[in-house]
Order: C-alpha cells, then sequence, then structure tokens
C-alpha cells in the first residue's frame, strides 16, 4: 500500500463510524460527538471529503462556506497514514471548493504546538493573523487563527 489516496470524494452518513473512529483516535477528549459530525457532513453550506486508500476510508477534512468567507472546519488523517501527503490533498480540494462557491478568504484556527498542520497551511499560503487563548476544549490550548485571501489569487498549478 503505497499511501497515496485512491480517491477524495464527499463524505455521506455512511461513513459516520470510521469517522468517528478516527475523530477519537486523533482528538481524544476533543473529539467532536457522533451527533456533531452527523449534523456537520450534511449541514447547509458544509463541504465534506475524504480519503481513501484501498477503497478504505482514511482521512476527512470538511469546509463551512457563509456566503463571503470559508472556514476550514477540520482537517484529519488516519495516525498510519500521515505524512503521506493526504492531509494536503484534501485541503487543496477544500480550497478548490472555496474558489469554486465564491468565497473571498479562507480561515482556520490551528493548534500552537500542531507543528505539521501549520507547515501544512503556511505553505499553502495561510498567514497567522493572531492567537485564540484556550480556544480548544478541554486542556485550555491556544490556536493560531490563519487566513488565505483568495481574491485576485489564482489556484497553484
Amino acid at each position: 500500500m503505497t499511501g497515496q489516496p485512491d480517491d477524495i470524494r464527499v463524505l455521506t452518513p455512511a461513513d459516520l463510524p470510521a469517522l468517528e473512529r478516527m475523530e477519537v483516535e486523533l482528538f481524544g477528549p476533543a473529539a467532536w460527538s457522533p451527533e456533531s459530525l452527523a449534523a456537520e457532513i450534511v449541514g447547509p453550506g458544509r463541504w465534506y471529503v475524504g480519503a481513501t486508500v484501498g477503497g478504505e476510508l482514511v482521512g476527512y477534512a470538511g469546509l463551512w462556506f457563509d456566503g463571503f468567507d470559508a472556514q476550514v472546519m477540520t482537517i484529519g488523517t488516519d495516525e498510519r497514514f500521515q505524512g503521506r501527503g493526504l492531509g494536503r490533498r484534501m485541503l487543496a480540494n477544500l480550497l478548490d471548493r472555496a474558489r469554486e462557491v465564491g468565497a473571498a478568504v479562507v480561515l482556520l484556527e490551528v493548534r500552537v504546538d500542531n507543528d505539521a498542520a501549520i507547515h501544512l497551511y503556511e505553505s499553502a499560503g495561510f498567514e497567522r493573523l493572531g492567537m485564540r487563548r484556550a480556544y480548544y476544549q478541554p486542556g485550555n490550548i491556544d490556536a493560531w487563527t490563519m487566513r488565505l485571501d483568495l481574491r485576485g489569487r489564482e489556484e497553484p498549478t
């Protein structure tokens, strides 16, 4: 198994068992509840995609568009497949969707101690705006707020 995704596809409620497993494994006590995940993947203005390897869902990412700005809601990759570019592929899919719906900017929050994610976002052109103290609960973990301006910015080739 190479670890490269077979597919990046839109998520459906049938994906909830795999989502719930990854959410708990990746985020522990801060994991979204099964009810929150179920509501989120079908919610208005939401766009959730997943990466599959060998037919298995091994990553997920979500975007919310409010009519002007888009917000990266989450990106998670099964620990067995981290470091293989799946997060980057899913982020690119979210950014493509943000452009399609006409978002002016894309915003996100990321844990200040998540160096891999910060590197991913900065390499995609996101800039740090500021810090949100004790944003992630439980644990009182600070978050960087980051922004990517899509106005006048072409999709990278």
